[in-house]
């Protein structure tokens, strides 16, 4: 029996990554110091999964930014614009991720979006209709050379070739991209002969697809590749996770390959059949802790259900998390505050790779060694109706006179998503209140002063509708979660959610309450400083839901009500403290989609629910906004309409404008803000590609039901890209307003 792990946390302790590439992309250390840190954090993550008795490593799991643009550069696909600064070869992955670089490059970054349904972010592949794939194969096989001079016994990761294209842009016609299958193929093989003559002999594919209820022609495409590599001088673990795939067994059994790694945790799974389906001559990897949560395992639940096919298959059985272990954070000896019947429950990455060997050992001992259970926390079991609560706002239509009315705004109005920069002085502010260094009183009046300056840029700016900028929040969820009951929080169990932006999820472990207002205050105080009218802003139900660490012995929708009643309230306070623009934000509404379709209808029922049960007891004359960002919302609008919210804002700015014209039904949205130019860039934008944007959507929505903002919060920008963006912003919106 074999443990290994499908990848490992890449920013190091501290988040050692993140400050080390900021300071790069600042200029303050070099190419090489950063190159070193690098290495050095490798070396570490190995060496701790070595010591917690794995036996076989992940090498190509680490990434200076995102896997997936790695694979894209791996493969040679660098979009055109980008192809008269390749010679930057290190630097080429921050130009396509950021659209600029640390020589002072810029170009239009490539578009970001949700892997699969997690809170992470790869960077979207586009590949060209005369794509040809060119291998740069050396930081893969540098890394592999790395981990074996330190005596490690390795085995490469790579995101494997239709998931890579399922996951791509090609050249505007996504039904045509398999046209390029042949020649990327081609390149896996030549990239695995190289890996072969590196003289390891495992290689993990990721294939997380097969979670999907696929059509033919990529059963097929993945059938055409998995026979491919049939002359492979490599073992081919291919691994998928997320899901279960026993739906494409069938298909799986004609693969050449040499061991199937599923999960066994994200779904109900009957490992017989797993065990009776494929060759014995299979390594059967299985996904027995949640590499998604940090709960503990239940361990003799898990061994219960192995033992027999642990020994049958032998050396054929291998135990690992149930995907790669980047969605959790590193290790749990720093935590020091945690209440000691809570910390006992959790695993945080180095604590997985012990109960894989944990779970080795009693799998290989003829007696039991008794564990606690995974879970043995109370926790109140209110049941919520899906009747209660109900929407009791009137329609739309109704309710938009009123709110017109009262609003009184321009055509065109402008807005921002809702924070302003994180500055070094906040930050500054915050940690001195954390650690006593100064009074609550004085605590407040610094901040105060952060929110009046917000207030008088934006006036300055000429926004038609303010926010506070948010600077007494230190993330959109940890700020809620910290004033419900219900909820902890680690002290550094920092996760990564695209390239240096890091988060650290709340921890949910009993019944969600709070007896105060979070919000008004601020609200309040904001809104006394100017005319305008300022936005209330919480964070909705399902976000909060779903990037947190929530108990998986309680059902979903469960947690979510409790949630959205807490929500619900807040707003009732927000309206009483004179709020006449309240925005619920759900960037994790698509993310939270179970993978397979036909398992949608029950999670977008409780999900709009969720949503209802939060925004329903609003006034007809407050408007509600929500925002969503950075995923796939086609096959989804139907929900998002059934939201009802009066105005939705929308990431869009990597994309084409094209696309709201042609997704069937987004046109009959209440009011909607397509994100007009891309946050996560510094790039400063220019007004003649404003305009036009703003008038190619104008052909898709009517002027009245048309808002202007940037497409995600300005938390990560400091303020001198902030005034110049939002300038440009105002001044296109004005413009489209004399045409």
């Amino acid at each position: 029996m074999t443990i290994h792990t499908l990848g490992f946390p890449r920013i190091g302790k501290k988040r050692a990554l993140k400050f080390a590439t900021e300071k790069y992309w600042r200029g303050e250390i070099t190419q090489e110091a950063l190159l070193k840190e690098g290495k050095s954090i490798r070396a570490e993550s190995w060496r701790i999964q070595a010591e917690q008795g794995i036996e076989l490593l992940p090498v190509g799991d680490f990434s200076f930014y995102d896997h997936v643009l790695d694979t894209s550069i791996l493969l040679g696909v660098i979009p055109s614009r980008f192809q008269p600064l390749i010679a930057e070869r290190f630097d080429l992955q921050f130009l396509m991720a950021r659209g600029t670089s640390p020589s002072g490059k810029t170009t239009k970054a490539c578009r970001m979006t949700k892997w699969w349904n997690t809170n992470y972010h790869y960077i979207v592949p586009e590949i060209q209709e005369d794509q040809v794939f060119e291998l740069n194969p050396q930081k893969l096989l540098g890394e592999i050379k790395e981990a074996v001079e330190q005596g490690h016994q390795v085995k490469p990761v790579l995101l494997g070739p239709v998931t890579y294209l399922w996951l791509a842009d090609y050249a505007g016609r996504t039904e045509e991209k398999l046209s390029v299958l042949p020649a990327l193929i081609e390149s896996y093989q030549l990239l695995l002969n190289a890996i072969a003559d590196s003289g390891v002999t495992w290689v993990q594919l990721d294939e997380p697809i097969l979670a999907l209820e696929l059509e033919k022609e990529w059963c097929d495409s993945l059938k055409l590749v998995y026979q491919s590599f049939a002359d492979s001088n490599l073992n081919i673990l291919l691994a998928t996770y997320f899901g279960d795939i026993s739906h494409h067994l069938s298909l799986i059994q004609s693969f050449a390959i040499e061991g199937l790694h599923i999960d066994l945790v994200s779904e109900s799974v009957d490992i017989a059949q797993y065990h009776e389906a494929i060759p014995k001559s299979w390594v059967l990897s299985c996904g027995v802790v949640n590499g998604r949560n940090i709960w503990r395992t239940d361990q003799d639940k898990r061994v219960a259900g192995l033992s027999n096919i642990s020994k049958e298959r032998s050396d054929k059985f291998w135990l690992a998390p149930s995907c790669s272990l980047l969605h959790v954070p590193i290790d749990i000896d720093g935590e020091t505050q945690l209440a000691p019947d809570i910390r006992a429950n959790l695993a945080f990455a180095t604590q997985k790779c012990q109960e894989l060997k944990e779970i080795k050992a009693k799998l290989n001992s003829a007696s039991r060694i008794t564990a606690s259970p995974s879970i043995d926390l109370p926790y109140a079991q209110e049941a919520l109706s899906l009747r209660e609560d109900a929407f009791l706002r009137s329609p739309y239509r109704i309710r938009t006179i009123q709110q017109k009315a009262k609003l009184d705004l321009p055509l065109f109005p402008t807005t921002t998503i809702g924070s302003f920069p994180q500055t070094k002085t906040i930050r500054e502010i915050r940690r001195q209140w954390r650690r006593e260094e100064i009074s609550d009183e004085t605590y407040q009046a610094k901040l105060k002063s952060e929110v009046a300056n917000c207030i008088q840029e934006q006036e300055q700016l000429g926004l038609d509708v303010l926010v506070h900028g948010e600077a007494e929040r230190n993330d959109m969820v940890e700020f809620f979660a910290q004033k419900m009951e219900g909820i902890t929080f680690s002290e550094g169990g920092w996760v990564q959610s695209y390239g240096t932006r890091c988060v650290k999820p709340p921890i949910i472990y009993d019944e969600i309450i709070s007896n105060s207002s979070m919000t008004t205050d601020w609200y309040a105080y904001a809104q006394s400083l100017t005319q305008k009218p300022v936005k209330g802003m919480l964070t909705g139900p399902v976000t909060i839901l779903s990037w947190s660490f929530y108990r998986e012995d309680i059902p979903k929708e469960q947690i979510a009500f409790q949630i959205a009643k807490v929500l619900r309230k807040e707003i009732q306070d927000l309206e009483k403290a004179g709020a006449q623009i309240i925005q619920v934000d759900e960037p994790a509404f698509r993310e939270g989609l179970p993978l397979k379709h036909s398992q949608w209808k029950a999670y977008l029922a409780w999900a709009v629910h969720a949503f209802h049960i939060a925004t329903g007891g609003a006034k007809d004359e407050t408007q509600i906004h929500t925002h969503m960002c950075y995923s796939q919302f086609d096959d989804i609008i139907s929900a998002i309409l059934a939201l009802d919210a009066d105005v939705i804002t929308i990431e869009s700015a990597r994309g084409d404008a094209k696309w709201f014209k042609k997704t069937e039904g987004l046109q009959a949205l209440n009011e909607i803000g397509p994100g007009i130019y891309d946050i996560h860039s510094p790039n400063i934008p220019e007004i003649a590609p404003l305009i036009a944007r703003l008038n190619r959507l104008r052909e898709t929505f009517p002027d009245e039901r048309l808002w202007v903002n940037p497409d995600c919060g300005l938390k990560t920008r400091n303020w001198e890209q902030c005034r110049a963006a939002l300038q440009v912003m105002v001044d296109a919106a004005k413009a489209a307003r004399h045409c």
